[in-house]
């Protein structure tokens, strides 16, 4: 006898069977296009195949057995409702669980193994890196929220935000509880910061092993981001800006981009080395650092010098305290080496060992034997002899951070013009070679000090005509004019009036000239220049600060002629054939391509003979960059603090006596300073106008 309720109850266990397919395809769908809300989403999807619901074959005689399992249950127990809690919104990248659980209901009964496997395969083909959810969310929650305790610039907090979304907000530096090689690397660079002149303190290094939390973690992962960020700013820049030493220093800057900062170092083969990169290249910054390395005794044969740090104290064991805490310090294995403790070599505990080690070292050399590690006994194991040397080496290192990385005109084999201030000379530099060297005078220490600055020089004027500065004019000629109304004509000087009322004296082309037979022009906001003269005796002085602040060069037709050589090697320009051009009337040679003329002011450098060589302080600028070196200001001291800078108003109400006999002279003193013709420079903006001295 037909059973019409055992074939009812199978037909309708495949329709419930069908039904249930495309219930759950609709289900897989909707969860599918939740998930894709982000591109890193969307990425994934794409390379990761989901089960086509069209392909699922037609249910066949064994789906209808009677003692199947019933289909309205089976659909029940592979409806899943763990998929909507794989929240992929909330993360770059779904965890593989995740994929498999978006992906397994698309399958029909008895087929989801065959179905939902490929689903899994792709993503691990792909490559694609899984974050660790709790690291990952706490780095982005810092970086959203407490970016601004880490990073005091906008461009780096951007910077720093940008680069780890980019990485999935995965570790660059940590490894768990611990740094990773890379994170090593850069550490160590860090600790090493006193090589370059720099204070190692600046940069702190976060404790990894203690970060035993993916707060703590994410918190070392960004310290370590913002000290390396830190020290190739001021390595690159100087670690105090230029103008906070004083008004007279103006240099191009050349501030570090964060972001390249950040792929550099992370990408580099050797991130140590990368970091190292941003210290000048230089070969006088070079010589200075080896230098420096053996002022502080820092050779292959000598010890290191045991940095500066807090006081380390030895407690004995009491019966009250039978089990007092050993102070731990980095610089214990260093001490160890200096007071040959060979016990424990490695070990950073200051233990009774170091101690009696420090107890007998100061008492061997006049400081109270207490075994205290202080700053007095930091001192003496270092030499008191030659910290004096060490700071002003540190000073005119910052002052090698100050200038261009490119010195030179790369189109003339890296020409320039190097003039140090304290050392009254002057050299050409071509090819890598010093090819010229003359002796100069400088300005007088005070108001007509030389400034620093880089410029390029664009042409030289032969038979210059000399335009009194401002500050001659007002300050000496005019008060020497009132007692004596002749005094400029018996001086070879002429006195016009601009059209704005102000006073202007000038001297012609001629032997007499204050500026003599040559004038070397590079722009600047302190116009000044380099000059010949006719006081040639003062060039035998070792001192030479007289000038108002211009520079005077003793040879100055074979400068002219050396730098011709280089700007215009076709003309065969020769001290003869520059000679032979004296006379009367100004003549301009332009230069097609400017040769780069740095000012600079190193009391300490590295001669051609290898020798370290100081020279007097004649402005007193070295306390003051050796003061910000070591103040305690912070680690922004390379922002810029500009101080503002002196200009001289020039009167239009002053008194001349015989005024009749002098007409308006036309063209203002700027244009008259460094030429009026077609091939003299733009003139300068009125907000810079300083001085023009000789």
């Amino acid at each position: 006898m037909h059973n019409s309720s055992t074939g009812r109850s199978g037909y309708d266990r495949v329709l419930a069977a069908i039904a249930a397919t495309f219930l759950i395809a609709g289900v897989t769908t909707s969860v599918h296009a939740e998930s894709a809300t982000t591109p890193a989403d969307v990425k994934i999807d794409a390379a990761v195949p989901m089960p086509d619901t069209a392909l699922v074959p037609p249910p066949t005689a064994a789906d209808v057995k009677v003692d199947a399992p019933k289909a309205t249950d089976a659909a029940k127990t592979e409806t899943v409702p763990e998929a909507p809690k794989a929240d992929t919104a909330k993360s770059e990248t779904p965890a593989p669980d995740a994929a498999k659980a978006a992906a397994a209901p698309a399958a029909a009964p008895e087929k989801p193994a065959t179905a939902s496997a490929p689903a899994a395969e792709p993503a691990q083909a792909t490559g694609t890196v899984t974050i660790a959810d709790p690291f990952g969310d706490k780095l982005r929650d810092l970086i959203a929220t407490k970016a601004a305790r880490y990073f005091d610039r906008k461009n780096e907090r951007a910077a720093v935000e940008a680069f780890y979304k980019d990485r999935s907000y995965a570790p660059l530096w940590t490894n768990g509880a611990a740094a990773s090689e890379r994170g090593k690397s850069v550490a160590a660079r860090l600790k090493d910061a006193a090589a370059e002149g720099l204070d190692p303190s600046d940069y702190p290094v976060p404790n990894f092993a203690a970060a035993t939390t993916p707060e703590a973690q994410a918190d070392a992962e960004l310290k370590l981001t913002e000290s390396l960020l830190d020290y190739a700013r001021h390595a690159q820049s100087g670690r105090m800006h230029w103008s906070q030493v004083s008004a007279d220093i103006k240099y191009p800057e050349h501030p570090v981009d964060p972001t390249e900062v950040l792929i550099n170092v992370s990408t580099a083969k050797d991130a140590s080395a990368a970091l190292d990169g941003y210290n000048p290249p230089q070969q006088g910054y070079q010589a200075l650092r080896a230098k420096l390395a053996e002022l502080r005794g820092v050779t292959d044969e000598g010890p290191k010098k045991i940095a500066d740090g807090e006081t380390l104290k030895f407690v004995k064991p009491t019966k009250k305290n039978p089990n007092p805490a050993v102070a731990e310090d980095e610089r214990v294995p260093a001490l160890r080496a200096r007071l040959h403790v060979t016990e424990n070599p490695t070990d950073t505990h200051y233990d009774a060992k170091v101690a009696d080690a420090v107890r007998k070292f100061q008492a061997d050399n006049g400081l109270k034997a207490n075994g205290i590690l202080d700053a007095r006994t930091v001192q003496a194991l270092n030499g008191q002899k030659s910290e004096r040397k060490i700071d002003i080496v540190r000073a005119n290192m910052e002052r090698w951070r100050w200038l261009p990385r490119q010195l030179g005109a790369k189109e003339l084999g890296d020409a320039y013009v190097m003039l140090n201030i304290p050392d009254y000379t002057l050299k050409l530099m071509h090819n890598g070679q010093q090819v010229w060297k003359t002796r100069v005078v400088v300005g007088k220490p005070g108001k007509h000090a030389t400034p620093e600055l880089t410029e390029t020089m664009k042409y030289i004027t032969v038979n210059p005509t000399w335009n009194v500065p401002p500050s001659i004019i007002y300050n000496e000629y005019l008060p020497a004019l009132q007692q004596d109304p002749t005094v400029l004509q018996r001086m070879g000087l002429k006195l016009e009036r601009n059209r704005d009322g102000s006073v202007h004296i000038s001297q012609p082309p001629g032997e007499r000239n204050a500026l003599g037979r040559i004038r070397f022009n590079f722009p600047n906001k302190f116009l000044v220049y380099q000059h010949d003269t006719p006081d040639k005796h003062l060039f035998a002085k070792e001192e030479r600060a007289f000038s108002h602040g211009c520079m005077r060069v003793q040879n100055p037709d074979q400068y002219a002629a050396n730098l011709l050589s280089i700007a215009l090697p076709k003309d065969h320009y020769t001290p003869e054939k520059i000679r032979g051009m004296y006379g009367h009337s100004e003549i301009n040679i332009n230069f097609p391509t400017p040769i780069p003329v740095n000012i600079t002011y190193q009391t300490a450098f590295v001669d051609n003979a290898g020798v370290l060589e100081f020279r007097k302080d004649i402005y007193g600028r070295d306390a003051r960059v050796i003061a910000l070196l070591k103040g305690a200001e912070g680690k922004n001291l390379e922002a810029v603090i500009a101080h503002s800078q002196p200009s001289y108003s020039r009167p239009t109400n002053v008194s001349i006596p015989g005024e009749e006999r002098y007409a308006d002279s036309g063209p203002n003193f700027f244009q008259l300073l460094f030429g009026g013709g077609p091939s003299a420079p733009p003139e300068a903006p009125a907000r810079t106008r300083r001085r023009a001295q000789h």
